[in-house]
């Protein structure tokens, strides 16, 4: 369980801290936006062979993973967007499993995600960094956890997955499953 554990949360899982200080934000802030690039320099140059390893048994390939991190910070844009507009509204679900055997996701030649993921997190970004006080305490519901996520915790939720499947990309590439 352990070392199934380890190859499914290379770098753990995501804890915020107690409090969250404009430091925190910053550095997320800055792994958010650096993420297309560092993702980019690793899989630019992949070939089929590579971008269907697994970075676990029975996990999803390279490719899989890079479009998965397209999928999810849509949704993640769009949570945002709400939590600004809407008082803590109940934000969609949907099932990452599913749409990660979509045909989209299946491709191997990855330039259109990897320009999307770079506009996307140019947007993301933009919103990031103009969150006020006031706005980084602004909350969604999330149906399927039953709980309010703030927008300060969140920002953090999505540098972390950013670098939680950037180490599944290196982890498939040295285990090559």
């Amino acid at each position: 369980m352990d070392s199934i554990y380890k190859l499914k949360f290379p770098i753990g899982e995501f804890e915020a801290p107690d409090t969250i200080t404009s430091t925190d934000i910053e550095n997320w802030i800055e792994d958010v936006e650096s993420f297309p690039k560092r993702l980019e320099d690793i899989v630019s140059d992949l070939n089929a062979t590579e971008l269907n390893y697994k970075y676990r048994p029975e996990g999803w390939t390279i490719k899989q993973v890079v479009h998965h991190c397209a999928d999810s910070h849509m949704n993640s844009l769009i949570r945002f967007k709400l939590a600004l507009t809407e008082d803590s509204p109940t934000i969609r679900p949907y099932f990452e499993d599913r749409f990660a055997e979509l045909p989209d996701s299946l491709e191997e030649d990855l330039s259109a995600v990897l320009l999307l993921l770079k506009g996307l997190h140019a947007k993301l970004t933009a919103v990031m960094r103009n969150l006020s006080e006031e706005d980084l305490k602004k909350e969604y519901i999330h149906p399927e956890h039953g709980q309010k996520f703030k927008l300060e915790e969140v920002v953090g939720t999505y540098a972390w997955h950013s670098n939680h499947h950037l180490a599944h990309v290196k982890q498939a590439l040295r285990l090559k499953y």
